[in-house]
Formats: C-alpha cells, sequence, structure tokens
C-alpha cells in the first residue's frame, strides 16, 4: 500500500502542468522592455482603482501612479490597480495575430518569485472583452501572504508572470475562434488585477474554476498589480509601413537553410536577425538582393530588423 500511495502523489504532482519559468531562464518566454521585436507602445489608458484590500473598505482604494505611468515604453513607471482593479489601453495602430506572440505586458515584480498577477482581456471594438485562459496550478491549501512566493512553472497567460523589465506575452492566435473578435485588429486590451484571497467570497479563478493565490493582502498606495506598460509585437502591416521610409521581403519563409533578402528604398542598412527573447543573433550590413545562412539558428519564430539613418523596419520569419 506504501508504494501504491507514493505512486499517486508522484503521478498527481506530474500530471500539474508545468509552463515557462522565469526571465532569464532556458525556455523563459519573458520579452526584455530593449527587445528588438517590441513595434509599439500603448498611447493611452483609463484606469478604474480597485481597494488596497478588498476585505476592508476602509484603508480606501491603491493610488500610486497614475494612467499617464502605462503609456509608452516600460520606464519603471507604475499605476497600482488595487484589488480588482482595471486599467483599458489603448494604441495608435490596432494589433494583429501575427507569428509568435502579439504583445507583452509588464509588471514591476523586484524579484523572480514575488509576482502580483493579472487576467488580459482583448477587444476588437471597445465594447466585447475577451480572456486570455489563465492557469494558476499554485497550491491554495494556504494563504500566500502580502511578500510571499510564486513559481513561474505554475502560471500560464496571466500578466506579472516575470520580474521588472520583462513583459508576459500573449498570442491572439489562443483566442482566434471567439465570435465577435477580430484578432487582426485588436485595438483595446483590458487588463484586471488578480484578487489573489483564497477566501471563496473574494478570490479570482483561473479557465479551470481554480482559486488564484498571490500576495495578498497588500495594504499600500502600490496595492495590486502595478501596470508598466504594453508593448506590441505585431502590428497592421500598414502601419508599421506608413512609418518606414524603406520596404524588404524575406523568403521562403518559413526557411532552412538560406533567406533570401531583398532590401528596397535604402543603402547601406544594418540588419540584425534577434530572436523572441531580444537576442541579436546576427548583425550584417546590407542593401538590395542578398542571401543570409540561418542554418545555425534553432527552430522558431525570429525578428528581422533593418536600419538606416535612424529609420527602421521590422519583420518576422520562421526557421524550420
Amino acid at each position: 500500500m506504501k508504494n501504491l500511495t507514493s505512486t499517486f502523489l508522484f503521478l498527481s504532482l506530474t500530471a500539474v502542468a508545468q509552463f515557462d519559468p522565469a526571465a532569464g531562464q532556458a525556455g523563459s518566454h519573458a520579452v526584455h522592455k530593449d527587445s528588438l521585436a517590441i513595434v509599439g507602445w500603448a498611447s493611452g489608458c483609463k484606469v478604474i482603482r480597485g481597494y488596497q484590500n478588498i476585505a476592508e473598505h476602509g484603508l480606501g482604494f491603491a493610488s500610486a501612479g497614475d494612467s499617464s505611468m502605462a503609456i509608452g515604453a516600460s520606464d519603471a513607471g507604475i499605476v497600482s490597480l488595487g484589488d480588482g482593479g482595471s486599467a483599458i489601453l489603448t494604441f495608435e495602430f490596432p494589433i494583429v495575430n501575427g507569428a509568435g506572440n502579439d504583445f507583452a505586458v509588464f509588471e514591476n515584480g523586484f524579484s523572480d518569485t514575488y509576482l502580483e498577477l493579472a487576467f488580459v482581456e482583448v477587444s476588437s471594438d471597445g465594447i466585447n472583452y475577451f480572456r486570455f485562459p489563465a492557469t494558476s496550478n499554485t497550491d491554495t491549501t494556504s494563504q500566500i501572504g502580502g511578500f510571499g512566493a510564486l513559481d513561474a512553472t505554475h502560471l500560464n497567460n496571466l500578466a506579472g508572470k516575470y520580474k521588472a523589465q520583462y513583459g508576459a506575452p500573449f498570442d491572439l492566435e489562443e483566442l482566434k475562434n471567439e465570435i465577435g473578435l477580430d484578432v487582426n485588429s485588436i485595438t483595446h486590451i483590458k487588463v484586471i488585477d488578480v484578487v489573489g484571497n483564497i477566501d471563496a467570497a473574494y478570490t479570482s479563478r483561473d479557465k479551470n474554476n481554480h482559486k488564484i493565490n498571490d500576495p495578498w493582502p497588500t495594504p499600500y498606495a502600490s496595492s495590486g498589480f502595478d501596470l508598466e506598460a504594453v508593448g506590441v509585437l505585431n502590428m497592421q502591416a500598414e502601419a508599421v509601413e506608413e512609418n518606414k521610409f524603406l520596404t524588404f521581403t524575406a523568403y521562403p519563409n518559413p526557411a532552412s537553410t538560406e533567406l533570401q533578402v531583398n532590401i528596397q528604398g535604402a543603402d547601406n542598412c544594418v540588419l540584425n536577425i534577434v530572436d523572441m527573447q531580444g537576442r541579436v543573433c546576427g548583425e550584417y550590413n546590407a542593401s538590395g538582393l542578398f542571401t543570409l545562412n540561418v542554418a545555425h539558428l534553432e527552430e522558431g519564430i525570429y525578428i528581422l530588423k533593418i536600419s538606416s539613418f535612424n529609420k527602421v523596419h521590422v519583420g518576422k520569419f520562421s526557421k524550420m
């Protein structure tokens, strides 16, 4: 019986889905704030504050920062949402369902384990919002305290999964079948603080109706999720072209060993191949039609960033 019990416990633990780890670790999906994959940032923000402590309204609402702090690039400025508070971000140009992840949400967690979480929803009309299916496999037998720790590998599709300077990416492909949502014209993103209280009267729940346990209470002006920024990874092509003076084509796509690139509209360009974590995998001086050897790259999605006289054009290709 002892052996059977041990086997059952082992299977129960290993059956729990494990997701990508903390920023900087092998296999992490975290997007650095300086990643060349980012082609734009939120241009507008409206915030509805939550309480500092949803179970003690007398403390008032979260108040740290203001909505302007979430506009533009990630720069350490934050707006705190409070328990259950929310922010709606808007963009100069719509976000599209492109190759790989399409946008990333940044929070200011001060370590790989002190993480404050939020749900993420998107809309293509500013009225109807659709939530990314979030998962939290964190144990809920006891409440994580205000300065408690979380394990990133237990979390998926939750903003705040990574420490400061690293955004949690989201892929619109997951929502492509939602009726009433145009994943190729996302105009609004809503970030909603997860109430980490495991009391059934207040708790937030994931896609499996599982309670989400995160640091609580945080009865301060900076209560709840601290929104830094939302970076865009895939923008409508027409919008990109509006701001660029050069164009290029890259084929075949996906590529196996060689990638043919044809740059038009500029000479003496610098071309960078960048992976989805923002690491430069190659830098070349280029113009016109030329061939890149990509055989050494691992399979995955890569960014092509072509720069000339402080102007840039960004595209993506797949390595198979």
